[in-house]
């Protein structure tokens, strides 16, 4: 799909979601989904940068005070009308174990491990040296693992397995098992997308 064309159908998502938003309690979404409400607007973190959401008009606004992208926006609206307050649990999961992930995760694993792998060249201190700057807390799986706190409620994981004699080296990102209560399948896929960027964007840097 080109990009217009796939912008153009996401408008509609958007549309809805404003709707669905619209007679919600600022401070109900607050509490649910980890934000801040200041002056007259809800701020959230998302992958180290702070959104701010305007009230009631819900335009999703860059820290310079863009309007963000529709692809961003209905990210940041999904996350909105779905955040329940529920907490992490701490147990991870494939992205194949998302609600119909399974059909997608040969094209997901392809935009987002496998990528990363390929932009950092197969060095594992590349990525644990971006996972640094992006403040990924180390954890014990395969060669190297991360934990990074991508949303408030939506903790990721990448982990990366070194090339041995019969695989070449291989990065995996894993969700915690409530991550589909704040996001559909297609916005967690996103939300991947988007941390293998910034952690191969942070390779390449260091």
């Amino acid at each position: 799909m080109a990009k217009e064309a796939w912008r153009a159908s996401l408008r509609p998502r958007i549309r809805t979601a404003r709707s669905e938003l619209a007679d919600v309690d600022p401070g109900a979404l607050v509490r649910r989904g980890g934000l801040r409400h200041v002056d007259g607007k809800l701020h959230l973190r998302l992958l180290g940068t702070t959104y701010g959401i305007t009230w009631p008009e819900l335009t999703v606004m860059s820290p310079d005070g863009s309007c963000c992208s529709e692809e961003l926006s209905i990210l940041v609206l999904d996350y909105l009308c779905r955040a329940d307050g529920s907490l992490p649990t701490g147990e991870w999961v494939g992205f194949q174990e998302l609600p119909d992930g399974a059909f997608y995760r040969a094209a997901f694993q392809g935009y987002s491990g496998d990528r990363l792998v390929r932009v950092l060249g197969g060095d594992v201190n590349r990525f644990r040296t971006a996972a640094t700057v992006l403040d990924g807390e180390p954890l014990p799986m395969g060669d190297a693992g991360f934990a990074f706190r991508v949303l408030p409620h939506v903790p990721m994981a990448v982990v990366w397995w070194n090339a041995d004699e019969e695989f070449s080296a291989h990065a995996t990102v894993l969700f915690d098992r409530i991550a589909d209560r704040y996001l559909p399948t297609d916005g967690l896929a996103i939300l991947g997308r988007m941390l293998c960027s910034a952690l191969a964007e942070a390779g390449e840097a260091g």
